[in-house]
């Protein structure tokens, strides 16, 4: 055996040959931000030329948009907000949840999530992950109390959870069903675009998502009443506007006043721009996670992993991939050769690695800490009159914990090609073979 293929068959640890010799190209943002062209600069050019930057227009960009997304999607009613965290707070004011209800979240995702069913007024309760890194449907049954009103599952990464499950849960029990979809923009679920299968679903249009315009987002139902209370969350002076431009004066609920999240026509026109290259950036994105896996699949049954559970993967957005090794102490182990071999990553959940999505760093949810001298909602009457004591500590999840300390996720982005994913997986596949 020659030099060369000697330390091809030894780790880079051990002094062979890394897989990847040159750095895998990165970008700080998300698909959407990457492929950000001249598009989207002559569309905000000509919304700023029109000095015309107010949603309540006759020529609105944002309705525009929305008309656009729900055409994507499949539904009857689109609203765009200011942000995914306001998508998803007007999507539960539109549930009619509130004072005394209860919401059941994932121990991994975004703070927004958990923070949204706090604004409204409800509780959030968290409930553990499964190997998808969603939403566990056994765990999410057990959290279940006459307070619960609402499920919100969390489409992590691109890839939706176990929907199917998670539906037969809610609709046993009698529960609405919010699909969180900040990070699974046109992801689908068995033909279905994920969003559209609950009650009600959200985009977000943050630098960091499949679409972006900076922050955004959306709220989509085909329920015209869940809409409309969603639209007056939104903006309290659009029963005001709507007069104003239409003559309507009738509703299907009584108009209420709450926040204000309007969008600026600079975000509609933005936004627009992006949705019309969704198609593309999916293709790309599928295109590597595709290449990854065959290259996995080729390298042999993996020793020290199993693969992300995907129920469905022609769905998956294809923006990321995680291996989950059999324990934390080897997932760190393959961690460090994984640098080695020009691969970086790092457990999810560790001192060096932190993953912010973590339930643990909610410091503001898990300490109950409130605007209101009065605890609320934790310390809400009506919350308490109903039995209410929901109990959080840093260690509350340990099955979620123990997924995520043995989880390693890598991202794909519009700048890698199918050789820089496959080169991904034959630096994992080394490592596994290798690593003793």
């Amino acid at each position: 055996m020659s030099v060369l293929e000697t330390t091809r068959e030894l780790l880079a640890l051990d002094g062979g040959e890394k897989v990847i010799s040159e750095p895998i190209p990165a970008f700080s943002g998300g698909p959407g931000a990457d492929s950000i062209d001249d598009a989207e600069i002559a569309a905000i050019t000509e919304v700023l030329r029109s000095k015309a930057l107010f949603r309540h227009n006759p020529n609105s960009q944002v309705r525009a948009f929305e008309r656009d997304a729900c055409e994507v999607l499949g539904v009857q009613n689109g609203l765009m907000v200011n942000s995914g965290t306001s998508g998803l707070v007007c999507a539960l004011f539109g549930l009619g949840i509130g004072p005394g209800d209860e919401v059941i979240v994932p121990a991994y995702t975004y703070i927004a999530t958990a923070a949204a069913v706090v604004a409204v007024g409800a509780v959030p309760i968290i409930a553990e992950i499964d190997t998808s890194l969603g939403l566990d449907p056994v765990d999410v049954e057990q959290k279940i109390t006459p307070r619960t009103k609402a499920i919100i599952p969390v489409y992590m990464q691109g890839v939706p959870g176990r929907i199917y499950d998670l539906l037969d849960v809610a609709k046993r029990h009698g529960l609405k069903v919010v699909e969180d979809c900040a990070q699974c923009i046109g992801g689908k679920y068995f033909g279905k675009m994920v969003g559209t299968l609950g009650d009600v679903g959200e985009w977000s249009f943050n630098y960091f998502k499949v679409l972006t315009c900076g922050e955004g987002g959306l709220v989509f139902t085909n329920d015209y009443e869940v809409f409309e209370r969603a639209c007056f969350a939104s903006d309290p002076a659009l029963p005001m506007w709507m007069k104003d431009q239409t003559g309507q004066t009738t509703w299907h609920t009584p108009p209420f006043s709450a926040n204000c999240y309007r969008p600026s026509e600079i975000m509609g026109a933005m936004a627009r721009v992006q949705l019309r290259k969704l198609e593309g950036i999916l293709t790309h994105t599928r295109s590597l996670k595709a290449a990854f896996l065959e290259e996995i699949r080729e390298g042999g049954t993996p020793r020290g992993f199993v693969l992300q559970h995907v129920d469905d993967p022609e769905g998956d957005c294809g923006v990321s991939a995680a291996i989950i090794c059999h324990s934390s102490e080897m997932a760190k182990r393959y961690s460090e050769a994984l640098r080695a071999e020009g691969l970086s990553c790092g457990t999810a959940h560790n001192a060096g690695f932190p993953d912010r999505h973590i339930y643990r760093y909610w410091d503001s949810v898990l300490e109950k800490a409130s605007p209101h001298t009065t605890g609320y909602p934790w310390n809400d009457p009506h919350y308490l009159e109903q039995g209410g004591d929901v109990f959080y500590s840093p260690e509350m999840c340990p099955q979620s914990l123990d997924i995520l300390n043995r989880a390693l996720r890598f991202g794909f982005n519009m700048r890698m090609t199918t050789h820089h994913a496959r080169l991904m997986a034959r630096a994992i596949t080394k490592v596994d073979r290798l690593l003793p």
